[in-house]
């Protein structure tokens, strides 16, 4: 449930771009750099993909196509503000505007690219169906709300701001609950999240990540319409009032 130490792709991408600056000091030839989006997103997509359809093979790096724009830059503007904690996204994100961190935002929500499955874990059948009860219908022993009561019935997310959790690999899944448990990830109170991570036990964790990496894709993963969805919930009391002054969601993974 640790974030996992800088990845290797950050390495290798520092080390080409020292290659590159070395290179061209030693022909003296000018390096001007492309004042284009592509280019000023590089940082983003060096991890992201391309079009920000993430890389399920590396077990970490989550999707960014197609997830509310509202959410992602809320994202952004929380690591650079130090609520999450990531060293290469906190140093990405320090210089930037909130008008371009929405622009950014923007551009990504757009990409509609296909998904990928991340693979999944080998887990006990009980297991999976521990994390299938929490996913779908919570816990109210344990005041725990159903994932699917904020991030919608198929689990693909709520506009305008809340994402979606399937197609997310295991390990990310996992990671953030856990940095939710021990505030290396936090939000803007009231932040809901932390308080359902703190009621989930480390098996839980396990159990919800596995069950949504193993689940088939809906075939259709855009996010449900804004207002489809009245989170029953405030800050993980099941059977609460929900008011928008006191009840926040937008904040998942």
């Amino acid at each position: 449930m640790t974030t996992p130490s800088f990845p290797r792709r950050w390495a290798a991408l520092l080390l080409a771009s020292l290659f590159t600056v070395a290179a061209h000091a030693e022909d003296g030839a000018p390096h001007t750099v492309p004042d284009t989006l592509a280019q000023r997103i590089a940082s983003c997509t060096a991890c992201h993909g391309e079009h920000g359809e993430g890389t399920p093979d590396s077990g970490f790096f989550p999707r960014l196509a197609g997830k509310p724009a509202d959410y992602l830059a809320r994202q952004l503007r929380y690591f650079q503000q130090g609520l999450r904690k990531y060293g290469p996204m906190e140093y990405t994100t320090r210089p930037l505007s909130d008008a371009y961190m929405h622009e950014i935002a923007e551009y990504f929500a757009a990409q509609q690219v296909p998904y990928t499955r991340s693979p999944a874990p080998k887990v006990s059948d009980a297991l999976l169906a521990r994390g299938e009860a929490l996913t779908v219908h919570g816990d109210p022993t344990l005041k725990i709300p159903a994932c699917a009561a904020c991030h919608g019935s198929q689990l693909t997310g709520v506009a305008p701001s809340t994402p979606g959790l399937v197609g997310l690999p295991y390990d990310y899944v996992s990671s953030q609950l856990g940095s939710w448990r021990t505030g290396t990830r936090a939000a803007a109170a009231p932040d809901c999240m932390a308080t359902i991570a703190n009621r989930l036990t480390p098996a839980d964790i396990t159990a919800v990540s596995a069950w949504l990496a193993s689940r088939e894709l809906p075939a259709d993963m855009h996010a449900q319409p804004a207002g489809s969805v009245q989170p029953p919930l405030q800050c993980g009391v099941l059977g609460a009032s929900a008011t928008p002054s006191t009840a926040r969601s937008g904040d998942g993974a």
